[in-house]
C-alpha cells in the first residue's frame, strides 16, 4: 500500500520541466512515477533530471471516464510503499479546449469516492507543480478560434465586413448587461466581446497582401500605445492628478497624429462619426472642453450669427438637432452623462408601458 498518491498539476501554457521546487523534490523522492502516455510533455524533463517514470498499467486503453482511471490508479498505487506521483494532463493548448477530467481535483474527488476498493491507496494529495500566469487562457481562446476557423463552415466564410454587426452587438450586450447589475451576465458578454477581437484578428492574420497582422500584433500595439500615453507611470513625467493625466493623453494623441499626417491636428481627429448620434454630440463637447474651445460654441444659436438659425422655428429640423445637441451640453454642465440617462429614461418607459399592457389584462 502507498503512504500517498500525489496527482501532480502542471498547465499547457507553462514550459514544461518549469515546475515549483516542491514538485520537484516530491518527483525526485518518489517511489514511483506514473503517466498515462508516453508523450506527456513532462516526461523530457524528467529523463534529463535523472528521474525514473513508468506507464500505468491499463492506461493504453483505460475504462471509460474518471472513474476508470482512479481504479486503474488505486491498482497500481497500491502495489508499492511509498509515494506514487501521477502525471495529471495538463491538455494541449493548441488542442483546446484540453481535457477538463484531467483537473487534478477532479481526479482526487473520484479516488475519495472509490470506496473499499481504493484503500489501497494513502492519502490523495493534490500539487500544482506550474500554474497559469494571468492570462493564459487567452492562448486557449485563440487555439479555438483557429479550430473554428478551419473546421466550422459558419466561421470559415467570415470577412471583417460580415462580423462587424456582431462586434457592435456584442458591445451594446455587454453595456446592458453592466447598466443591469448583473455580474456574472457582464462576465459572459465580455467574453463575447473579447471573441470579436480574437475573430477579426484570426481573419487579418489571414492576409497575404502586406496587411495582415496576428493576435499577438494587436496586443503589441495596445500595449506600446498604453505605455507611450502612460509617461508618469512608465517614464519621468509627475502629474497632480487625474485631470492631468487626461491632459497629458490628449498632447500626447494630438502629437501622435500630427506627426502621422504632417498637418495641424484638431481636438476631433479620431472621433469616430459611426457611433450613436447622442454619444457622438458627448464625445465631441468632451474633447473640445479639454482642448479650452469656449462654451458657448456648443449651443449653435448663438455661435451662428446672434440666432439666425432659430429662424426656421420648431418645426425645422435643424433646429431641433441644435437644441439636442445644446441639451447634450447643459447635462454634461450638470455632470450627467447624456446617454446612460437616455437609456434610463427609456428603460423607465418601458416599464411603464409594460405596466399599462398588464393593467389591461388584469
Amino acid at each position: 500500500m502507498s503512504d500517498k498518491l500525489v496527482l501532480l498539476g502542471t498547465s499547457a501554457t507553462v514550459r514544461p520541466g518549469l515546475l515549483s521546487w516542491p514538485a520537484w523534490q516530491v518527483l525526485a523522492g518518489a517511489s514511483r512515477v506514473l503517466a498515462g502516455s508516453g508523450d506527456h510533455p513532462l516526461l523530457p524533463a524528467l529523463d534529463e533530471a535523472g528521474i525514473g517514470w513508468q506507464l500505468l498499467p491499463g492506461a493504453e486503453a483505460p475504462p471509460a471516464g474518471l472513474a476508470g482511471l482512479a481504479a486503474l490508479l488505486a491498482e497500481a498505487a497500491g502495489t508499492v510503499p511509498g509515494t506514487v506521483v501521477w502525471l495529471c494532463d495538463a491538455g494541449p493548448i493548441a488542442g483546446a479546449p484540453g481535457p477538463p477530467d484531467g483537473a487534478p481535483e477532479a481526479l482526487a474527488k473520484a479516488l475519495h469516492e472509490l470506496g473499499p476498493s481504493g484503500s489501497a491507496v494513502g492519502a490523495v494529495d493534490v500539487l500544482h507543480g506550474a500554474l497559469d500566469l494571468p492570462g493564459a487562457h487567452l492562448l486557449r481562446l485563440v487555439a479555438v478560434m483557429d479550430t473554428l476557423r478551419t473546421a466550422c463552415p459558419w466561421d470559415a466564410e467570415q470577412t471583417h465586413d460580415s462580423l462587424a454587426p456582431h462586434l457592435l452587438e456584442e458591445s451594446y450586450e455587454a453595456l446592458e448587461a453592466l447598466e443591469s447589475g448583473d455580474a456574472l451576465a457582464l462576465r459572459e458578454e465580455l467574453g463575447d466581446v473579447l471573441l470579436q477581437v480574437v475573430f477579426h484578428a484570426r481573419v487579418a492574420a489571414e492576409r497575404s497582401d502586406g496587411t495582415g497582422y496576428t493576435v499577438d500584433d494587436v496586443a503589441d500595439g495596445i500595449v506600446t500605445k498604453l505605455v507611450r500615453r502612460h509617461p508618469h507611470v512608465f517614464a519621468d513625467v509627475t502629474v497632480s492628478g487625474a485631470d492631468e493625466v487626461k491632459l497629458n493623453w490628449d498632447a500626447i494623441k494630438a502629437a501622435e497624429r500630427e506627426s502621422a499626417s504632417g498637418a495641424p491636428a484638431s481636438a476631433l481627429d479620431g472621433v469616430p462619426f459611426g457611433q450613436p448620434a447622442l454619444a457622438l454630440a458627448a464625445q465631441l463637447q468632451r474633447r473640445a472642453e479639454r482642448a479650452g474651445v469656449p462654451a458657448e460654441l456648443a449651443n449653435e444659436a448663438s455661435a451662428d450669427d446672434g440666432g439666425a438659425h432659430e429662424a426656421g422655428g420648431a418645426d425645422d429640423g435643424g433646429a431641433i438637432g441644435s437644441e439636442l445637441f445644446a441639451l447634450v451640453a447643459r447635462a454634461r454642465a450638470a455632470g450627467i452623462d447624456p446617454e446612460f440617462e437616455l437609456r434610463a429614461a427609456a428603460r423607465r418607459y418601458r416599464d411603464r408601458v409594460r405596466a399599462w399592457e398588464r393593467s389591461r389584462l388584469a
